[in-house]
């Protein structure tokens, strides 16, 4: 090797040689070193963090850590691809001036070292003495490549006599040459894997971090939500109220030998303040609550759910007393062996399983209660919910009247409303709306009083607004031709009819033809009161207000049109449901023909035969046909007031239930039209603008200078 050669590596190797050992040192110790910092940093019993704790001579001024080494992906890439240079570098032929057979024969003995020459096995290495004239000693090689390296190293013996070294290659050196650089690299993968487990604090093994709950810990500071802004599920918030009494006096209820409930079900549609309610929960409970949802426990790891639900119970029960809330459990909370499930191996079910597993372990002392919520109790396993696991089970309803009322209350509480706003006129009119659909109401009322430049929300905001929210935006600037317009006319007006005429339906509200959502036209009816069933005579009325659209827009235009799609859906889907649920039929009687649940399986359930099955098909369309044939009586009987409406729709666009009432006792309305109504509003516009410019500005008096104005 040549001596500048190796005067300029050397401090490199070095270099690399300690930033290679501080690494691995760090590798091994830092991070555990970090974990216990961290973990008695959350739990120190003294509440004080990490820096608090340090020792004395941390706090001398001007005192830094050391810096770390380079910790990132492309600095360890980096240095393993220097290490495999380096060492295959030091480890190739060792490099000197190339000389030939004939020169080396003739330079020795006199300009060559006694004891110098080497033999490889891949060249001869000699050093030529230093000369007289101050030329340092040098190196020198003769390659042994090819057939001839043979013949070259025995010549070579001969001139030297015997005295040339012939050293064989190492066997380890060969080893490490081939197989060095893969061990290197599996060293430092087994140092990054080893890092993450000790980071994870060893939780699930080679698992890492995957084992550990994602869950959250919420208080009333982090949701900001109290029982003030749960409005509408009263009887829910006194069953939890409970609850949270008992973990703030657990002796209260203990006096008397009665004991907490384990676990706590809510269940109501989506929107009805199920995620709400567990907030408030948070907020007015002065215990840890911790938060996580039914699909934070599966991965793609198997086993990890498992290990999830352990390590959450685990921190709950060091925690306690404490609530844990589980949103949406039915993800991993299913009914076990049905639909596309393959027995005890699947993920869902060994989650499902250590969930039971771990609330059957609880005992009164624990402190922990499980709150879960859901919307698809039908699909729960009845493991999950017997008593003894979730013992209580909370219904959170859609809201009635008066529940509507205070939920639109309490969310128009940031909002400014005009002081002729009537929210107990869009409580009446929002039946069958969840808290959030009501919630959407005021804002969108909010947003498109803002738009128009309102200083107030007023009563036709919320409206619209209510609109909006469960049929779909307003179109009116879409383009329709003439017949088109026509034809949702009578369409329109073939509903609003049958719905005045009919007494058992719901009255008439408003009608119109302007396009929303993905309908061309919609008529609108107003409950008079909560419905929590369906009566007989209000399903047919029903049915007969859906079959008038088609037939006045064949009789009217000569022809049908796909317009009636949604309108048919609905008469299939209620006469359906009368036979095979309600037991509405004459024929079939008081039995029930459909399956228990058709959603978690590939096959419907059916249990009754083709027979029966055709005796269903024949009552589903009998009861549609007379619902049809009724509804073309009526609208030839009164085809009058169906022209009239259709006309008036077209010319005003949109109907009130009284304006739909007047024109059917033969008045004409004298309203303004709604192109009448927009230029009057563009011509109050163009006032108001050109009065602003036209305004006479106050001339200044002559003894006055210019451009000062006289006080008034």
């Amino acid at each position: 090797m040549k001596p500048q050669l190796v005067v300029h590596i050397m401090p490199k190797l070095n270099q690399l040689i300690n930033r290679v050992r501080g690494w691995f040192a760090f590798a091994s110790d830092g991070s555990e070193d970090r974990g216990r910092t961290g973990r008695a940093g959350k739990s120190g019993g003294d509440g004080r963090s990490g820096k608090d704790r340090g020792s004395p001579g941390d706090d001398r001024k001007g005192s830094n850590p050391p810096p770390q080494p380079s910790r990132g992906l492309f600095g360890i890439v980096s240095l393993i691809v220097l290490c495999i240079v380096i060492f295959m570098m030091l480890n190739s032929s060792i490099g000197g001036r190339p000389t030939t057979l004939e020169q080396f024969e003739q330079a020795w003995p006199n300009s060559i070292e006694p004891g110098s020459v080497i033999i490889r096995e891949d060249a001869v290495v000699a050093t030529r003495k230093a000369s007289k004239d101050g030329t340092a000693a040098t190196s020198i090689t003769i390659p042994l490549n090819g057939p001839a390296g043979k013949a070259i190293a025995e010549r070579i013996l001969e001139i030297t006599g015997g005295t040339a070294i012939t050293k064989r290659p190492s066997e380890w050196m060969q080893f490490l040459l081939i197989f060095g650089p893969f061990i290197l690299i599996i060293g430092v993968i087994y140092v990054l894997i080893s890092r993450a487990m000790r980071g994870a604090g060893g939780g699930a093994g080679m698992l890492g971090n995957f084992g550990k709950s994602r869950h959250r810990t919420l208080n009333k500071e982090m949701t900001g939500v109290t029982f003030n802004d749960v409005a509408g599920i009263d009887e829910a918030k006194e069953e939890v109220t409970e609850i949270i009494e008992f973990l703030k006096n657990p002796k209260k209820f203990a006096r008397l030998g009665g004991r907490v409930p384990r676990g706590v079900l809510l269940i109501g549609e989506p929107g009805c303040g199920k995620t709400l309610l567990a907030k408030a929960i948070a907020g007015e409970a002065e215990v840890p609550f911790f938060s996580i949802s039914g699909s934070d426990f599966v991965e793609m790891f198997v086993g990890v759910g498992a290990s999830r639900v352990r390590d959450l119970f685990k921190q709950a029960k060091d925690s306690s007393p404490c609530i844990i809330f589980l949103d949406e459990i039915d993800a991993v909370g299913r009914r076990r062996g049905s639909g596309f499930t393959t027995g005890g191996h699947d993920e869902r079910e060994q989650t499902l399983n250590a969930i039971l597993v771990e609330m059957d372990g609880f005992t009164s002392s624990d402190g922990v209660i499980v709150i879960a919520a859901t919307n698809r109790q039908d699909v729960l396993d009845p493991a999950l919910i017997r008593p003894g696991r979730f013992d209580r089970q909370v219904v959170v309803p859609l809201p009635d009247l008066k529940g509507r009322l205070e939920i639109l209350k309490v969310h128009s509480k940031k909002v400014k409303l005009s002081p002729q706003v009537n929210l107990e006129r869009v409580a009446r009119g929002t039946p069958m709306f969840s808290g959030a659909d009501l919630a959407a109401i005021i804002n969108e009322g909010a947003i498109s009083a803002t738009m128009a430049n309102k200083d107030f929300v007023e009563q036709d905001d919320l409206e619209e607004a209510r609109d909006k929210v469960k049929f779909g935006r307003s179109k009116r600037g879409r383009a329709r031709d003439k017949e088109e317009n026509k034809l949702v006319a009578y369409h329109e007006a073939g509903h609003a009819v049958l719905q005045v005429l009919l007494k058992d339906a719901d009255p008439l509200h408003k009608v119109t033809i302007i396009p929303r959502g993905g309908t061309g036209g919609a008529t609108f009816g107003l409950p008079e009161k909560d419905r929590l069933g369906y009566g007989l005579k209000w399903l047919r009325a029903t049915m007969r207000i859906c079959c008038g659209g088609r037939i006045a827009e064949e009789k009217a235009m000569g022809d049908m049109s796909s317009g009636a799609s949604m309108d048919i859906q609905q008469v299939t889907r209620i006469a359906r449901t009368m036979v095979l649920e309600w037991g509405m039929s004459d024929r079939l009687g008081f039995v029930r023909y459909a399956g228990s649940d058709t959603r978690e399986s590939l096959v419907p359930d059916r249990d009754y035969s083709d027979e029966t099955a055709k005796i269903i098909d024949d009552e589903v369309k009998q009861i549609s046909s007379d619902a049809f044939s009724d509804a073309k009586r009526m609208l030839e009987e009164n085809w009058g007031h169906v022209v009239a409406v259709a006309e008036a729709l077209l010319k005003y666009e949109t109907l009130s239930g009284d304006d739909v009432d007047k024109l059917m006792r033969g008045e004409v309305l004298t309203r303004p039209t709604a192109a009448e109504e927009l230029r009057a509003q563009e011509r109050r516009r163009g006032a108001e603008a050109a009065a602003k410019l036209d305004a006479p500005t106050q001339a200044p008096d002559s003894d006055v200078p210019g451009g000062v104005l006289r006080p008034a």
